[in-house]
């Protein structure tokens, strides 16, 4: 479901589900950028430790930014 927030089982990356883009559904990172590519198979809803460190994460490098 687009806006679930999700983990690419490949390389742990945590990203906001936003589609389907034919065989694959592509990922957001939390932090906004580039979405990437994902066979569906390789995605499972990340767990709530897991949204929390990357949500830091993402606010860390949004803080950072600003400076």
């Amino acid at each position: 479901m687009p806006g679930t927030v999700v983990v690419d089982e490949r390389d742990g990356r945590v990203g906001v589900l936003m589609g389907r883009e034919g065989p694959y559904v592509q990922l957001r990172p939390l932090a906004g950028g580039r979405e990437w590519d994902v066979p569906p198979e390789r995605v499972r809803t990340a767990s709530t430790t897991e949204r929390i460190r990357a949500g830091v994460a993402a606010a860390n490098e949004h803080s950072r930014a600003l400076r």
